[in-house]
């Protein structure tokens, strides 16, 4: 919404002084103008990460690593605006392509983004302790025995060292990757599989609710959806011509 409203500013413009109101001299002030640019660019960076964050295969590790990005691009644009630069900003280095950023401003931006980078830490505050808690199930050919707990690095030597186990990393995602090491690795397995399996958001919640509302109208008679539902949110798609093949009709005699 705030994105259009910018691409369409000229217009809005026109609209404010087609009505005579005091709000087209303030709408059209440079300063305004400034921080609309700004506020688009930083929205549509978290509506970024918002769509990252979303998703049926998308596991909490990735979650973690797309957090862990935006929060270290919060800090390299408080540099480059501390510096001047506001490359980082589409709209907002277009507005001042021909000027300079104003001192008062730079200050309200870096404040901003303080702001975020601390709402951040607050909602993950221990994002960098599960960064190392996590980074052998990432890759564990690119760790060392001392990053795993005691009881699982023996067999964690024996996987690292596994070159067939390699070229399986680099052709698996990690779940199938850790699944099919069950069996051989069933203690650094387990372990690793206990991550992935967590929820990483309620896209699947959302999915199943939005699913039940569909099938819950008010000409259903039941009022038990278990089947239904199970049926409507699998992925595995029935096959129709090996279950009738199998059923055996009643024919007239």
């Amino acid at each position: 919404m705030l994105g259009r409203l910018y691409e369409l500013r000229a217009e809005v413009a026109i609209f404010l002084d087609s009505q005579q109101v005091d709000l087209h001299d303030k709408f059209q002030s440079e300063g305004l103008q400034i921080i609309l640019a700004y506020l688009v660019d930083i929205f549509e960076a978290l509506n970024a990460v918002n769509l990252k964050l979303q998703g049926k295969n998308i596991i909490i590790i990735m979650h973690h690593d797309t957090i862990r990005a935006f929060m270290a691009k919060l800090d390299l644009w408080k540099c480059r605006i501390q510096q001047g630069n506001t490359a980082s900003f589409r709209n907002l280095d277009t507005v001042l392509a021909l000027s300079n950023l104003d001192s008062e401003l730079k200050k309200q931006i870096i404040t901003h983004l303080s702001y975020w980078k601390a709402e951040f830490i607050r909602y993950f505050p221990d994002i960098d302790n599960k960064r190392e808690a996590w980074k052998f199930i990432g890759n564990p050919f690119h760790c060392e025995v001392v990053d795993v707990a005691n009881e699982v690095q023996e067999e964690f030597l024996e996987l690292k060292f596994n070159s067939i186990d390699k070229e399986d990393f680099k052709d698996l995602d990690l779940k199938t990757f850790w699944v099919k090491h069950l069996h051989v690795y069933p203690l650094i397995s387990h372990l690793a599989l206990r991550i992935p399996t967590m929820f990483g958001s309620m896209y699947l919640c959302e999915t199943a609710f939005s699913t039940l509302v569909a099938i819950k109208t008010k000409y259903r008679n039941r009022l038990n959806v278990e089947d239904d539902l199970r049926c409507a949110l699998s992925s595995i798609r029935p096959r129709i011509q090996d279950l009738v093949a199998k059923k055996r009709c009643q024919i007239s005699h």
